[in-house]
């Protein structure tokens, strides 16, 4: 069948790569020189997907081993389809070598895109940022005396009240706004299905890179040490700006993020508690650490008991 073919292929193609050798010289001839060496660089788990690949493609009377994620599910009707999960290159802080791989479930980094979603998650958002804090004041609020300026009638103008009237100079404000919450309400579970919507997409669009690392400064470094981690990796400003997601508070490290302040255009910095579904769409890429991503992925752990947690975290993701 045509799913199985391109299992195969697939596969093929896999092994090929690993026979590539980049030191080759007439490789280096064929190809431009990379900027980076690959000293530090792993072998993709050739064995491991040929294994899963071949245990689901065997009979269905046959006894595969148990695996945390199935390359092949059996539907239904009997037919075998694949359900391959995300495979995701982690890399160090700050040279970016590639240091291993990670295995993300398909319903977490690769979601459907859902516009809707993200749309009520971004105003959900932006309503709770209004501060609300206009106000004016009404004919009551005016200091003032309350006497009629002059008669009713007799006058051959029009009837008046005291100065504090609307339509004078200096009077109260008709209809004008008052303190007010401006946040509405979203479900916990749509708000944080937008956070695995905006990561798949960044995902498939590529530009979101995990880092098996923290974020953090050299000794005797600062905002120069970052502008040219930015600059060295096309991160900055003509190349559409970067976010940096990271686990740590801004409380516990917070010299990290003033120097990140100080080189501002060409990026940001934010917390796991301070990231929101719209700083993961508006710049040219999203950087993150491994432990953040978790986090993100999974905030709803946190309204599940002991046992649960962590089951359900071992289900989001599996290093190799």
């Amino acid at each position: 069948m045509a799913h199985l073919s391109a299992s195969q292929s697939l596969l093929g193609l896999a092994r090929s790569f690993q026979r590539f050798n980049v030191a080759d010289p007439l490789t280096q001839c064929l190809a431009p020189r990379l900027t980076r060496h690959f000293a530090a660089q792993t072998q993709i788990p050739i064995s491991e997907v040929a294994k899963e690949i071949e245990a689901g493609l065997s009979p269905p009377g046959s006894t595969n081993s148990p695996q945390q994620f199935s390359a092949v599910q059996k539907t239904s009707s009997g037919i075998y389809t694949l359900d391959s999960p995300i495979l995701k290159t982690l890399y160090s802080w700050p040279d970016l070598e590639p240091t291993r791989y990670a295995w993300y479930e398909q319903q977490y980094l690769d979601a459907p895109m859902r516009r809707d979603i993200l749309h009520r998650a971004v105003i959900f958002e932006a309503d709770a940022t209004r501060r609300g804090t206009a106000s004016t004041k009404w004919r009551a609020d005016v200091h003032g005396s309350n006497r009629k300026l002059y008669a009713q009638k007799g006058t051959g103008r029009a009837r008046v009240r005291d100065k504090k009237s609307p339509i004078r100079r200096g009077g109260g404000v008709a209809f004008g706004p008052k303190p007010r919450d401006f946040s509405t309400e979203l479900q916990r579970k749509v708000y944080y299905q937008a956070f695995k919507i905006a990561l798949s997409y960044r995902h498939r669009k590529g530009e979101l890179m995990v880092l098996d690392d923290k974020i953090a400064l050299p000794e005797d470094a600062g905002a120069r040490f970052l502008n040219n981690v930015f600059e060295a990796n096309n991160w900055g400003k003509a190349d559409g700006r970067s976010l940096l997601v990271t686990s740590t508070l801004e409380s516990q490290n917070p010299d990290i993020f003033e120097e990140m302040r100080e080189v501002g255009e060409h990026g940001s910095l934010k917390d796991i508690e301070d990231v929101d579904v719209k700083d993961l769409l508006e710049t040219g890429r999203v950087v993150i650490e491994r432990t953040a991503l978790e986090a993100l992925l999974g905030k709803h752990l946190k309204f599940l008991n002991g046992p649960e947690r962590e089951a359900e975290r071992r289900r989001i993701v599996q290093y190799l």
